[in-house]
């Protein structure tokens, strides 16, 4: 359609309603011949494979069997499911859906209800946070795994310069009369090298100290790494993650059975499975269900869009959708028993109880397992193998955390980015700002930092904020049925009514009700029960909000005149700014609801022609149209 068209949009209607209209002229300036075309992933199981190497990652091997023991073991499956159901599995499909249908990253995609834009550039702050601090982990598992090509490992003596005289292997105390107090007293060799050898830790984030180069250096792998898998886009990473993705359970199966085959195996598993049933009384245990679920399948990330974005329109993203989710959520149930043989092996070899051998979070990957392995013949393999496997777990979450971010980026500057290098040359830049943002988490303070980021800056509330946000934009603005329309026109069948109901009503209740209770159960922040300062705290809550305030202030913004210039009423603006700007191809399905490039009818409103940068209503010149 030639720009020297004009628009005119007349109105019966002193209301003027068809406002809405006149912003759906935006799609008519899609003149992308000048914009290189977007990539598609180069196979059918590219997609597939790179959702689940985004979505089972470290949390699911250390947080969700810490969760499952801590909320009463095999009890804690029924929130677990529940929420699966309700809240994560809808979403999830929502996210990739919603990328499958525009070929959008997680900012553009919004043209299918513009006044929420909001929410897509909030979750590119969440990505790219989470880029900041997710890929530390690697640079961590980098390292141990260098220590670990030794005939004996570091961690497991105290003869080295690191220990201090309270080292004490704790087999060495098994069997000794000592009370609690006198055991608090020693440290064995695996917390010290954790703590003085890996992080070199200072006593708190006041003392950030000098940089630890060992880390430094595996930091700067770890993003070197990350460039040559993401800096083709798609055509790199659809091809990498089969072996990233799979081999991970390659190591899951060899551990289990190595796991099973210990004395005091079946000791853990019971107490990993054993249930509690009166902990479903106790909110805590709902709200850390959610956001396991919410946090474990990556929502909210942006990554799930840009993945969705890359396949072709006729996938069935629906089956996807479900095979992913559930694979996801029996990692998480699979790497429950790899841990818990392993650590009820551990119990047995220092007569204590399970619970006193598990840690929470980093600490189960790289204490108590690191220990676990001191205890096995030939205990440098299996020490290699292991950490080989947290690393790409590690490769898989970050690189797709960095292609969503990428993807968001490109998308907004298509004409610039996709030419020539201009992506390779861009995503240099932004690995090395990364690793430059990362160095402050590689100090003697950096653990601390790294802390901050995980429990903020992706921090499960950000991810509830931004997904009950999302079912209200799609289900109850764009509309949940015009979108099962979309989804239809996609895979070729109408899906049952479930997601549609979870999008409108149950999956908003879920994340309102966990994100409530997570803010009125809110505790300041401390690292192994030392509590950060003030500003710490203030630094966090910073970080959260840098994120979270994206989706009122947009709004507002888009309401004011500087955003919707104008002599139009707030009625008005909204009503043009909740109106799809769809390209032609995507409202085919629509016909007898929309006209020319995607415009709705609208009764008693009349489009005689369509100029993107002229558009009159009721006889008057609007020239902000464009402006979504």
């Amino acid at each position: 359609m030639g720009n020297k068209q004009k628009a005119e949009i007349t109105d019966t209607e002193a209301n003027g309603p068809a406002l809405t209209d006149a912003l759906m002229v935006e799609g008519a300036k899609m003149d992308e011949s000048d914009v290189p075309e977007r990539e598609k992933w180069g196979g059918k199981m590219d997609f597939l494979m790179s959702c689940i190497g985004y979505a089972v990652g470290i949390g699911n091997v250390w947080r969700f069997p810490y969760l499952c023991f801590k909320n009463g073991g095999g009890a804690f499956l029924i929130p677990y499911l529940i929420c699966a159901f309700g809240a994560g599995l809808p979403v999830f499909f929502l996210e990739v859906a919603m990328g499958q249908y525009t070929s959008e990253g997680c900012v553009t995609v919004w043209k299918m209800c513009p006044i929420f834009k909001g929410i897509g550039y909030g979750t590119v702050v969440i990505v790219c946070l989470l880029n900041f601090y997710y890929i530390i982990v690697m640079s961590w598992a980098f390292y141990y795994m260098f220590e670990s090509f030794t005939t004996v490992l570091p961690w497991s003596h105290c003869n080295s310069t690191w220990n201090t005289n309270s080292c004490r292997p704790l087999e060495e105390l098994k069997g000794l009369n000592l009370t609690r107090e006198e055991r608090s007293m020693f440290v064995d060799p695996t917390e010290e090298f954790w703590n003085y050898r890996i992080l070199e830790r200072s006593p708190g984030i006041g003392e950030s100290g000098h940089i630890n180069w060992q880390l430094m250096l595996t930091l700067a792998l770890s993003w070197v790494v990350i460039y040559f898998v993401v800096w083709k886009s798609v055509k790199s990473s659809g091809k990498v993650v089969y072996f990233t993705a799979t081999f991970p359970y390659v190591m899951l199966t060899i551990l289990l059975i190595r796991g099973l085959t210990l004395p005091g195996a079946g000791k853990g598993i019971l107490f990993y499975l054993t249930p509690d049933f009166s902990r479903l009384a106790n909110a805590e245990v709902w709200m850390e269900a959610g956001s396991q679920i919410f946090f474990s399948y990556a929502i909210s990330t942006s990554a799930l869009i840009a993945l969705g974005s890359y396949n072709k329109y006729n996938t069935n993203c629906y089956r996807d959708s479900l095979i992913i989710c559930a694979i996801n959520s029996l990692t998480s149930l699979y790497s429950g028993f790899v841990i818990f043989s392993v650590l009820g092996y551990m119990a047995d070899a220092l007569g204590v109880d399970v619970k006193d051998v598990v840690k929470h979070g980093p600490g189960l990957a790289f204490i108590a397992y690191p220990k676990a392995v001191t205890l096995m013949p030939v205990s440098p393999l299996w020490a290699v193998l292991f950490f080989f496997m947290i690393l790409l777990l590690g490769v898989d979450s970050q690189f797709v955390g960095v292609e969503g971010f990428l993807t968001a980026v490109v998308d907004i500057f298509p004409k610039y980015l996709r030419k020539g290098y201009n992506r390779e040359i861009f995503t240099a830049i932004v690995c090395f700002v990364s690793f430059l943002v990362g160095l402050s988490m590689v100090t003697q303070g950096g653990v601390y930092v790294f802390h901050l980021f995980n429990n903020y800056g992706a921090a499960g509330f950000c991810l509830l904020w931004f997904c009950f946000w999302e079912c209200i934009a799609i289900g109850w603005v764009y509309g949940a049925e015009r979108f099962y329309r979309d989804i239809e026109s996609m895979i070729g069948y109408r899906i049952d009514p479930w997601m549609k109901i979870c999008w409108l009503f149950i999956s908003p209740t879920i994340c309102a009700f966990i994100f409530v209770f997570s803010l009125v159960m809110y505790e300041r922040l401390d690292y192994e029960d030392k509590p950060y300062p003030l500003w710490g705290d203030l630094f966090g809550w910073v970080l959260a909000l840098s994120s979270m305030l994206w989706i009122p202030a947009y709004i507002i913004y888009k309401l004011t005149p500087w955003g919707t210039p104008g002599p139009l009423t707030i009625k008005q603006k909204w009503a043009m700014l909740v109106v799809p700007v769809l390209a032609r191809d995507l409202t085919e399905h629509h016909r007898g609801e929309y006209d020319i490039i995607g415009i709705p009818f609208i009764k008693n409103a009349h489009v005689v022609n369509v100029n993107p940068n002229e558009v009159r209503i009721n006889g008057e010149k609007f020239e902000q149209a464009t402006n979504v």
